[in-house]
């Protein structure tokens, strides 16, 4: 949740609270940009709404899909033990933001979907495979925003791994 406070007086402050935070609104304009920007391109240059419309939505989904993935790869970094009520307290505003961006991801592929279904010319392609592109488009760049979001950590062990033990023989 995000904020902006003005002071209105010596003893008075109000605060507007709005959805979100303001990197996460311009990420989210920049997906849906770069969507009708390549969607655009596309119909200029394929002169096929059905290509544009496949590409745009799927480069818009991919875009806010890796972006999920990486604010679920921050959220699950700092997750805590189950030992105290805080930690619980956490767990359920975690599952809670988590709930709400699979809801956006899915809502967002089968809005998708139904774009390409209805601009769709009759055939087997068109009719079953095109529609699941940008869905999966989305699912795989949100796993790929996980993993980066990981690469960045290094991880310290306390000495180097112990060797392996020898191998006893088998007794017949």
């Amino acid at each position: 949740m995000g904020r902006i406070v003005k002071q209105l007086s010596d003893n008075t402050t109000k605060y507007y609270w709005y959805p979100g935070e303001k990197q996460e609104w311009v990420r989210a304009a920049v997906a849906v940009g770069s969507g009708l920007v390549a969607g655009t391109l596309a119909m200029m240059f394929l002169k096929s709404a059905i290509s544009a419309v496949v590409i745009g939505t799927s480069l818009t989904l991919a875009i806010a899909g890796f972006n999920f993935g990486r604010r679920d790869a921050r959220a699950l970094a700092g997750f805590p033990g189950m030992a105290d009520k805080a930690a619980r307290r956490a767990a359920a505003a975690y599952t809670g933001k988590a709930a709400w961006r699979g809801l956006v991801m899915g809502i967002g592929g089968a809005l998708a979907a139904m774009l390409v279904i209805n601009l769709s010319p009759i055939g087997w392609i068109n009719d079953w495979l095109l529609p699941v592109v940008p869905a999966v488009a989305s699912a795989l760049a949100r796993q790929l925003g996980m993993v980066w979001q990981q690469m960045g950590h290094q991880v310290k062990t306390k000495g180097p791994a112990a060797p392996p033990a020898p191998a006893q023989p088998e007794k017949a």
